[in-house]
């Protein structure tokens, strides 16, 4: 992570989930300053009173800016909507032109409100429930397949979601990564598989996944 300025850095709240990740691979990205604070949901620190300041639905990541708008401080929970700040703020991997920014949009609402969420309740089902329902897992894991079939067209023609890298793509990278622990097979989505291993190449992707607690 870096951390080379003398200026209070970005706080990231985190705990190194595919949600987690998608922040600490951004700020990788950008080449900001950044510290890290853990917040091991396994423990549930996430109920903190402290964080639920930060975070009001007790969920990671959560950000503070100590230099947000007008030279404020800005805490911001939420992974889209903390994608599209930093994009703003730093003005990269998120387009200025409406066209180009309305592309990078639908695909990061879709990967937050759609493939992201069915996958994390995939991932539940088939990990992490103390008891396994047929019906919840048989659901999950069809609609995950069909998302990830979409995901598979629209990366038939072009390199990226919205056509350049974006947040788009780091929004569900994070998810389609774990592809086989949603029972899917990635052989079946060619165009997918290729994206996931060149967004994977990325330096900054390689140090965001890293980042753990030791």
């Amino acid at each position: 992570m870096q951390d080379d300025g003398d200026d209070e850095p970005i706080a990231l709240y985190f705990w190194p989930t595919p949600n987690g990740l998608k922040i600490s691979i951004m700020l990788e990205e950008l080449g900001v300053p950044y510290e890290v604070k853990f917040v091991d949901i396994a423990k549930g620190e996430q109920f903190a009173p402290e964080f639920l300041a930060i975070s009001p639905n007790n969920k990671i990541p959560a950000i503070v800016d100590p230099d947000g708008p007008d030279g404020q401080r800005l805490a911001l929970f939420e992974s889209g909507a903390i994608l599209q700040y930093l994009g703003r703020k730093f003005g990269a991997f998120y387009p200025s032109s409406e066209r180009a920014k309305a592309d990078v949009d639908e695909w990061l609402f879709w990967g937050a409100s759609g493939f992201g969420s069915m996958a994390g309740q995939c991932n539940h089902f088939r990990t992490y429930a103390p008891e396994k329902i047929p019906y919840a897992i048989d659901r999950y894991t069809k609609e995950v397949e069909r998302l990830f079939g979409v995901l598979d067209k629209r990366l038939s023609d072009r390199p990226y979601l919205a056509g350049q890298y974006s947040i788009a793509d780091i929004a569900s990278f994070t998810w389609a990564r774990i592809s086989e622990k949603l029972g899917q097979d990635i052989a079946k989505f060619p165009n997918v598989a290729r994206w996931l291993n060149d967004i994977g190449q990325r330096p900054a992707v390689v140090k965001g996944l890293a980042v753990k607690k030791v």
